[in-house]
């Protein structure tokens, strides 16, 4: 294999530069030379192509979001976009791929293969965590310590005045950001999309913190927990118990930004060489992750059908512990 393209697709994490610059590196390194896919499989199309160099790379590390950029493109789920996609990656000679990003990303890199015979390595990109075949994805780390940051300022402001602030983290289907953060800032209650929530048992635990003269409380509720969002937990509580002074914080995108973590920029440098050497070895279709602290390689139709399940016994813990 001569030439490698990498490229960023869907949601940006921080880490994806790390990534980035460990398989522009490592194909240097192998003598490969490495062409940089701008915005996604949208660039791809569109013939965004450049050959990168060590010093592409450089001074990087530290910073979020993606280099090369990343979008999220309609187009390439139609065969008649694959095929312009397949033929620009022609026209430069690349050989093989390494997609950096999630479900989305490793279904159109699966379908390509199928089609084109372009083989992909990827690696898991997303702050969520849920991806099946890696204990960590990049980014993750980043976002639940911006998360657990900004819940413990407001835990300051909340024990001043004696309010219930209900924070909302991402998390659209998966609840990992918001147990790590909740655990890790000693939320009352923590709400999920993967367990049901039970209103009657939250209101119960703010209520034994009201009479013990709680100073301040906090829930924690991922953007899709069956409950809804935080406005609407709130209202649910209000109805209910009217003592309560709540306050409501949406932490929004920032939770994606930043400069990311010492263990997603390890994360990243270990992915990406890994991907690089997997191509080099023949592999295809499969996401390089990360358990027990070894790299393994997960097919990609099990890595995005087998979403990773949430650790109930976290949940439990917290129950414990808020109690």
């Amino acid at each position: 294999m001569k030439k490698i393209g990498v490229f960023t697709s869907g949601g940006d994490s921080p880490g994806m530069n790390a990534a980035i610059r460990s398989v522009v590196r490592t194909c240097i390194y192998l003598g490969i030379t490495p062409y940089g896919i701008y915005r996604g499989y949208e660039g791809m199309m569109e013939g965004e192509i450049q050959e990168m160099s060590s010093s592409s790379v450089g001074n990087i590390l530290q910073r979020g979001g993606t280099i090369l950029k990343s979008a999220r493109s309609e187009k390439f789920r139609a065969p008649e976009g694959r095929m312009l996609a397949a033929k620009q990656l022609e026209k430069n000679g690349i050989e093989g791929l390494v997609a950096i990003g999630g479900d989305g990303t490793f279904t159109g890199a699966k379908i390509f293969y199928e089609e084109f015979g372009i083989p992909t390595i990827g690696i898991p990109g997303t702050i969520d965590c849920d991806l099946f075949g890696t204990d960590f994805t990049l980014g993750f780390d980043t976002a639940i310590n911006t998360a657990m940051q900004a819940i413990d300022k407001i835990r300051d402001t909340a024990d001043s005045h004696h309010r219930l602030f209900i924070v909302e983290v991402m998390g659209r289907d998966a609840g990992f950001i918001a147990l790590w953060t909740g655990l890790a800032t000693g939320a009352e209650s923590i709400l999920v999309p993967e367990t049901s929530t039970n209103m009657d048992s939250v209101i119960q635990t703010l209520e034994f913190g009201y009479k013990r003269n709680k100073a301040s409380s906090i829930i924690v509720v991922a953007e899709g927990d069956d409950a809804g969002g935080a406005f609407e937990v709130a209202n649910q509580i209000k109805a209910r118990f009217s003592h309560f002074d709540i306050r409501v914080s949406i932490l929004g995108h920032m939770q994606r930004g930043g400069s990311p973590t010492c263990y997603d920029r390890v994360l990243g440098a270990r992915l990406g060489e890994a991907a690089v050497n997997a191509l080099v070895e023949g592999r295809k279709n499969e996401m390089a992750g990360l358990i027990n602290n070894q790299v393994c390689f997960t097919a990609f139709g099990k890595a995005i059908k087998h979403n990773l399940d949430i650790n109930l016994n976290l949940v439990k813990l917290n129950e414990i512990l808020s109690s």
